[in-house]
């Protein structure tokens, strides 16, 4: 069996949407776009596969975002203030989630709970 990159982009992000209940049709359609997107980004620059589960997980999150959809949002610090997760390092074969108000380091990508 092949490994799919995209495959386990797909599935670490709808995880973490699953986890945040924002799994919908609306978020699933753009996971979806994300995913078609990024698959000629692959084809460009085969050595990116590392990548790609990080880069559609910001896409959905951008995306997400423009629609005034915060995701995630962040419940690991006590700001009063809603605010989202970011995913760090950007460029990352391992990126994770992380509180973009205090620095805590919540969850890897495809763990959120």
């Amino acid at each position: 069996m092949t490994h799919d990159p995209l495959l386990a982009a797909r599935a670490a992000s709808l995880h973490d949407l699953s986890a945040r209940r924002l799994a919908d049709a609306a978020a699933v359609s753009v996971l979806e776009q994300a995913v078609s997107q990024r698959r000629w980004w692959l084809l460009q620059w085969a050595d990116g596969a590392a990548f790609v589960a990080g880069l559609v997980a910001q896409d959905l999150q951008d995306t997400l975002f423009d629609h005034g959809v915060r995701w995630p949002r962040c419940t690991a610090c006590e700001q009063t203030a809603e605010h989202s997760l970011s995913l760090e390092p950007a460029l990352d074969p391992a990126p994770r989630w992380v509180c973009s108000e205090s620095g805590i380091d919540v969850a890897p990508l495809g763990e959120l709970r």
